[in-house]
Formats: structure tokens, sequence, C-alpha cells
């Protein structure tokens, strides 16, 4: 036994792990998860160890805590649709350990007061770790420098065009101020809003949603991203951007890697048109739209390319009402985030992904792009977020294990290969076997350029 394995061993741990293949930076193993603290204290055989709490985990696999980058849980302004609590549970029954939630909320996040009210409000209500988008908008360009330093803030996010909310930046000018004021990686909805202005002709006054991609087509999404990666060069700023669709954006992208990250979603991976609108009708409808089958076989290229960066669900959540009124009324959004793994995982089975790329992507991808302290492996000092996933595990997704107030996913009805079985956030269990456990223990996400002296 090492020495450090002999000091780790010297104390009592809080909760052991054992009988699991653990997805360590040497690989998959076949290894024990020691936690102390809510830190992982140990990695090795850890049978005989003394702790507080133990977790068999024979036949499945322990993965890093997933982190979700990019949700929209409504609160406040719009709770009747969801709100933190829920929309954590929701995470947390999806094996999600911490979400990124967005700015476009009543009233928008644009300033340090904002932020902090969000705060309050996860306290003691978030069953999973969380940090808060603040709005980038003409009027706070000149203060973000300020106000993405606040703790608790995971960046500026910025939309090019407009979607759910009132927050807009359609104007270069504005845009490149924005971009001048900061050093953090900004989140950015690129789609051109003079081009969907134009093309808004199409569907007034009524049209079939199957008229959604044609609308908002893939020339209204490429044309923002060039004008963006534009924009980031000039001003030298790291850009994330955020939900790509087209083929064409992925093949661009692939050229300005050194400056800009990727995210793209599982809905655009999963589904297609026409067939989704067909099908699901107005619940198929989100910003950008999904596409057509070329589009997400692109987007297949770009996650098999290393283009892609990371996957957030885009959970954005209406209720049942507000999706039935007719096209274009509909709002555009769908629930996502306890979809989010079951949907990666079943990919995995397909052989469409590698376990590795599952991490990749949804645990170190998002660490490393947001730099987010003590987060996205498993690894010695780090937080012990764990998502304890069955591989061969097969179930039915249904409306009614979705946690999110709207009570229905698109994805109901579909049988998936692999399950998220147990989500763990700073040693805490706070999901067995699809039921959540204890009192919500989420605390806010720490970045590394925000660390105390």
């Amino acid at each position: 036994m090492s020495q450090a394995m002999s000091q780790a061993m010297s104390q009592p741990f809080d909760l052991v792990i054992t009988g699991g293949q653990v997805f360590t930076p040497m690989g998959l193993l076949e290894t024990d998860v020691g936690v102390r603290g809510g830190r992982i204290a140990a990695i090795g055989a850890l049978a005989g160890a003394s702790a507080a709490e133990r977790m068999a985990a024979d036949g499945l696999t322990v993965l890093p805590g997933v982190i979700d980058t990019q949700v929209h849980f409504r609160e406040p302004g719009a709770e009747h649709k969801e709100d933190l609590a829920t929309g954590t549970a929701a995470a947390a029954l999806g094996g999600v350990t911490a979400i990124f939630e967005m700015p476009n909320t009543k009233p928008l996040t644009l300033t340090e007061a904002d932020l902090e009210e969000k705060l309050r409000r996860a306290a003691g209500r978030a069953h999973v770790d969380h940090a808060f988008f603040m709005g980038g908008s003409a009027a706070n360009a000149d203060r973000l420098r300020q106000l993405e330093r606040v703790p608790g803030c995971c960046g500026v996010k910025v939309f090019m065009g407009s979607s759910t909310g009132d927050l807009l930046v359609e104007d270069d000018a504005t845009l490149a101020t924005i971009l001048a004021n900061g050093v953090r990686r900004m989140a950015v909805h690129a789609e051109d809003e003079a081009r969907l202005k134009e093309r808004r002709h199409l569907v007034d006054g009524g049209a079939p949603v199957t008229m959604h991609p044609e609308w908002r087509d893939a020339e209204t999404a490429l044309l923002a991203t060039k004008r963006l990666v534009g924009l980031a060069r000039k001003a030298r700023r790291k850009v994330h951007v955020l939900h790509i669709t087209t083929a064409e954006e992925m093949a661009f992208l692939a050229r300005h890697k050194d400056l800009i990250t990727v995210e793209t979603t599982p809905q655009h991976l999963t589904l297609a048109a026409p067939e989704c609108y067909e099908r699901l009708g107005t619940y198929a409808q989100m910003n950008p739209p999904i596409r057509s089958e070329r589009h997400r076989e692109g987007l297949w290229r770009a996650i098999a390319d290393g283009v892609v960066d990371v996957l957030g669900s885009d959970h954005a959540p209406h209720t049942r009402a507000e999706k039935d009124k007719p096209y274009p009324e509909s709002p555009s959004g769908m629930p996502g985030v306890q979809t989010l793994v079951p949907l990666m995982l079943d990919h995995i089975a397909a052989g469409r992904l590698t376990l590795a790329r599952f991490v990749d992507l949804m645990c170190s991808g998002p660490q490393r792009i947001y730099d987010i302290a003590g987060k996205g492996r498993i690894a010695l000092g780090y937080d012990a977020d764990f998502t304890i996933v069955d591989l061969k595990a097969r179930r039915r997704i249904e409306n009614s294990w979705i946690a999110s107030k709207c009570g229905w996913t698109p994805f109901d009805g579909m049988t998936v290969t692999g399950w998220p079985i147990a989500t763990i956030v700073r040693g805490h269990t706070v999901m067995r076997d699809d039921t959540l456990l204890g009192t919500p223990v989420g605390q806010p996400v720490r970045f590394a350029d925000c660390l105390p002296a």
C-alpha cells in the first residue's frame, strides 16, 4: 500500500463506493473510491476501510459527475412551467450533478443583484450544484468585466437571434462592445436576427410547424456564426457557440478551434426533420431548429472529429397549453436535462459514441471550457461528484418519469439502453434508483479564477 493510500485509510470515510468500473484519468478501472469532506480522498482497494456509508456499484459504471452547461429553469418570472427546485430535481433524476442556468428570466439577469437573487432562491432548494449566466446587453456592456467575476456567475450569455425572452443583441457594434468587456469565455446563441425578420413572412399568419427549419434556415445560423467569429477574433475573446445545428457551421468552426469552442445538443443528434415535426408537431419546435438528416450526420461527424467540445441539453420547458398553440404562436423549447444522460448512453450502446467521448463531452469538457474548480474528473482532491450508470439497462423514457413542471418529453415512449442509477453531489447521494433522496444540497459552482487567495 502506498504512503498516500495509507494516510487516506487512517481516518474513516464518509462514503466508499465499491465494486464498480470507475472512469479515472487512467481509463476505466475496477477500483473503489473513498470520499471525505465532500472530496475524493482515495482511489484503490477499500474493501476493509471504515466508512459511514457504503455503496455497492457491482455491475455499474462510475463516471465523473455530468455537468449540463445550458438549462433554462424559468425562475424568476415563469415558475408555472419550471423553477429551480423542479429543474434541479429533474437534473438529479437524470444523473446530472451540476447545471449552468441561462439569463433570459423575468427580470433578466443583468446586474449583480439579479444574480444574487437567483443564488438566494437556489439556496436550500437546488438538488444539484449550480451557476448562473449574466446576460450581455447594451444596458450592462460596460460593467460585464466586473459582473462576470461575481461568485456563482459562470460567464456571460448573448442572444444574437430572438428566442424565448427579451434578451437580444442583434447589431455588431453592441456585440463588439460586449466582447471587448470581459476575459471569460462567452456563450452565444448565434442566429442572424436580420435574416429572421426578412424571412418571417414565410410563417406569419400561420403555417405548418414543418416550416420552422425553413424560416430559421441553415443560412440564418451560418451568417450569425461567421459574424460572431470575426468579431471575436478582433476582440481576441474566447467564445463558446451554443447548440450548433448545421453541417456548414461545423465545417467552418473546425477552422477556428484556437479561439472557439462548440456545443451541440442530444435533441439535434437524435431527432431529424421532417419526421420529428410530423410526429411531434410543435413539441419538436426549438431554436435553432431540429434540421434534416444531412445536418444530423454533419453533427455526428463533428463529434467524431473532435470539433464539438460539449453537449448541453438546452432544457427549455413550456406547458402543454403553450405548446398546443398553433404555429408560429407556439413557443420554442423542450425539456432535456433529465434525458441528457439516457439519450447519450443509448448512442453509446448503438456504437455512435464511446464512453470516453461521453465523459469528454459531458464532464471534462465543461470543466475545461469554463475553468470550473474541482469538477469534471474522478481524481484525488476533486469534488466527489459521480454519475453512476448501468450501461446495459434497457428502460423506456416516459412522461410519467419527468420531474419538470411541464410534465412531458419529446422522447416519451423511446426505449434506451443505458440508465442513470445514482447521482452523487459532493459525496451526498441525491438520487438512487429513480428516487430523490434527502434534502436539497446544491451549492454554487466554484471557478478557478474566482477562488479566494
